[in-house]
């Protein structure tokens, strides 16, 4: 499918990102400060902590602190970020990584308390799957809480460029509602989902554009343009992107979209159907 990620190039983006991410990861940064400060809520001491899509360990070190007696793991799929979040952890502290997919997880069956996973669940192709190895490796009554984005984010520029060609020039992200479907579709309790929406501004579309290289989070679906971007349609881009120009800056917008959810206190086993006693009815005579 046209829309689907291409995981190697996603991988290659992130990898060249690693370096220079920091410098333009603002917005990443205030999602996770958010996120953790919603653990205040939360009554969980956890022994293992897996933090999912852990980029350069910003918060694998803000949740070492949180959790001194935890184990933090820190797991993503482009190795130089991982190397980033050595580097974090200074000379005597070198965080635990893991170098993996979040879609194959490498861990045993119930040995993570709490996943904490930020603005990174949206570089899968299938949710299910993700939601299905989290329910997997979480234990009994573990929690998942994440952030992504949701279908308006970005909406400027994906309507600049809807007008310039038909091309895939912004990668696709899920609707809330649909997140919330995949969780229940892989047996996690009592998700929670809600939205926060942000609004970064800039002097020029070209500003918003290099800040996007620069994160690694430049388009990587499958039926994005291979060839370079023609001048013209560079400037009709532009051109249609100026329509949004407000107070003499360009908008950019980001649809925020916050999760959590519990691992089930008794996990199904394969085969075995499972049946709420008032679903039992009296047996007609």
């Amino acid at each position: 499918m046209s829309d689907l990620l291409d995981k190697g190039g996603v991988r290659r983006a992130f990898s060249r990102a690693a370096r220079r991410y920091d410098e333009v990861a603002a917005l990443q940064r205030e999602m996770g400060q958010r996120m953790l400060e919603r653990l205040d809520l939360v009554s969980l001491q956890p022994t293992t902590v897996l933090d999912l899509g852990a980029g350069t360990g910003v918060a694998t070190v803000a949740l070492e602190k949180r959790y001194p007696r935890a184990q933090v793991v820190a797991l993503d799929f482009a190795f130089p970020m991982l190397q980033e979040t050595r580097r974090r952890g200074g000379f005597f502290h070198k965080p635990r990584c893991l170098c993996a997919d979040l879609e194959q997880l490498p861990l045993t069956d119930a040995s993570v308390d709490l996943v904490y996973s930020n603005a990174a669940i949206q570089w899968c192709n299938d949710l299910h799957t993700v939601f299905t190895e989290l329910q997997r490796v979480l234990k009994p009554g573990g929690l998942l809480m994440f952030t992504t984005f949701g279908p308006d984010t970005l909406k400027e520029l994906r309507a600049a460029w809807s007008e310039a060609d038909g091309y895939a020039h912004v990668s696709r992200f899920l609707d809330m509602h649909d997140v919330g479907d995949a969780l229940m579709r892989a047996e996690f309790s009592d998700p929670v989902m809600d939205v926060d929406r942000m609004t970064l501004t800039y002097d020029a579309v070209e500003d918003l554009m290099r800040e996007l290289k620069i994160l690694g989070a430049h388009n990587v679906a499958n039926g994005r343009q291979r060839t370079l971007t023609g001048k013209g349609r560079m400037l009709a881009m532009k051109s249609s992107y100026e329509r949004f120009r407000s107070n003499g800056l360009l908008p950019a917008s980001y649809e925020v979209v916050y999760g959590h959810a519990w691992a089930p206190l008794q996990r199904r086993q394969p085969g075995v159907a499972h049946v709420a006693l008032e679903q039992i009815g009296r047996r007609p005579v």
